[in-house]
């Protein structure tokens, strides 16, 4: 099986926002797909078990998702891309909005606003499915979506909280539970920790280049 025939795809980055129990998390995706064209609409967005924001959106039952502008700066990214909520609020540098189910999103870097209720769910192993109606739906910007392979052009890795991959030729260590990437020639130390899936660094493998 040539796996390259999956790289021919491309996909629109976006910031998922959910919360519950008063507690507000959020990630990058890149797989935001609609389904139907019914009215209201239906989409699909997988996320893996291991994120707190898919706790959230169990929780909630029901999620924002914003569609990043081409230009979207890589301070948003790293934040929402890379960071675990665990560690705190990441929307709380920023001037955050809320729908009216109370899940978070950004307006600033954004194109549009999609919030849906959760309808459905399909279990993948380590991810999960959600089907989500929509409720709510905006423009919020103008010109091109980010997509993943022009954010990948920019030298940098695909977010550790997205689903689908592309990688880049890069120096640093992989974690085996979540993907996130520690750059640099030398591992991480063991007693390290995974930002986004606690995973010690005494775990993480080496990135093989060509």
């Amino acid at each position: 099986m040539n796996t390259m025939a999956y790289e021919k795809l491309d996909y629109s980055l976006a910031l998922l926002g959910a919360t519950a129990d008063g507690k507000r998390q959020g990630c990058i995706i890149n797989s935001l797909h609609q389904a139907t064209s019914s009215y209201p609409a239906k989409f699909t967005v997988t996320l893996s078990k291991s994120h707190e924001t898919t706790k959230a959106v169990e929780a909630a039952g029901s999620f924002s998702v914003t569609l990043l502008d081409a230009g979207c700066p890589d301070g948003i990214i790293n934040d929402f891309g890379y960071k675990s909520g665990r560690v705190g609020d990441k929307f709380a540098s920023y001037d955050a909005k809320a729908d009216d189910a109370g899940n978070p999103y950004l307006t600033e870097h954004m194109i549009s606003r999609i919030s849906c209720k959760v309808v459905d769910k399909l279990d993948l192993g380590n991810y999960v499915l959600y089907v989500g109606q929509v409720t709510e739906a905006e423009v919020l910007g103008e010109g091109a979506v980010l997509t993943l392979n022009a954010f990948t052009e920019r030298g940098k890795p695909t977010p550790t909280t997205a689903s689908v991959y592309r990688t880049v030729e890069i120096n640093g260590y992989r974690c085996p539970l979540c993907g996130y990437v520690y750059e640099g020639e030398n591992p991480p130390p063991a007693d390290w920790r995974c930002p986004i899936c606690n995973e010690k660094g005494s775990e993480f493998t080496k990135i093989e280049t060509n």
